[in-house]
């Protein structure tokens, strides 16, 4: 279930906005200052924020800026404004936001905007997650989780899994996985065997189903 943060200095349109999203399940947290808001963030994780520009304590555009240059965080915000003037409008967006409404909206063009952010949101991250079963690898950290439990390879045996993730299920010959890793100066040595016996023991020895399989005289195959 989707979680959001609602951040709105009336407590009547937070308690509207916070029904109107729960009815359409999403799971929501409320704010109507700045300073509650920022507590939020740091403490708990969102899919997207949808922020006040006019709260009492701290105005939407530095809390906006606080999240992406000083938290780092690039959680989708919709700034929610009382001003359409362009120099506002730019401001708003300079500050880290990646929508921005004026009012008076339709709460139901909010909801649509959310809906596009969050599913651009969910596009870019299935271009940056390889997975496979339960088996992930994250292609910006390259780190590695199978059953939410970290995996440590070394290059080559992430380059073989790599390999072996994006071509799932299909059997990947065993020339193919070694031109991948040495081209054309292959070693003497069955070193491919010996890369495979290190990521099958990281991904499949702890774990009761095993997923890595070798296809004799051929190459490997990785089935979820």
């Amino acid at each position: 279930m989707k979680k959001l943060l609602i951040v709105k200095n009336d407590n009547s349109k937070l308690s509207e906005l916070h029904n109107y999203f729960s009815n359409k399940g999403y799971t929501i947290d409320c704010a109507n200052n700045g300073l509650t808001a920022l507590h939020l963030i740091s403490s708990q994780a969102y899919e997207l924020i949808i922020l006040d520009v006019v709260l009492q304590d701290i105005n939407g555009f530095s809390i906006c800026q606080s999240l992406r240059n000083d938290a780092h965080l690039d959680t989708p915000v919709i700034l929610l404004a009382e001003n359409n003037d362009i120099e506002n409008k730019l401001l708003g967006f300079k500050s880290g936001a990646d929508d921005y409404l004026v009012k008076p909206y339709h709460i139901r063009e909010l909801l649509i905007r959310v809906e596009s952010i969050l599913r651009i949101v969910q596009k870019k991250n299935q271009l940056k997650q390889l997975k496979v079963g339960d088996l992930e690898l994250n292609l910006d950290t390259l780190s590695v989780t199978r059953e939410d439990k970290f995996i440590k390879l070394k290059p080559a045996e992430l380059k073989l899994l790599q390999k072996l993730m994006r071509e799932s299920p299909n059997v990947i010959k065993k020339e193919t996985l070694e031109n991948m890793l040495w081209g054309d100066d292959l070693p003497d040595k069955d070193n491919l065997k010996a890369h495979i016996y290190l990521l099958r023991k990281n991904i499949d020895k702890p774990f009761k189903h095993k997923m890595l399989t070798t296809i004799h005289s051929i190459g490997y195959q990785l089935v979820g």
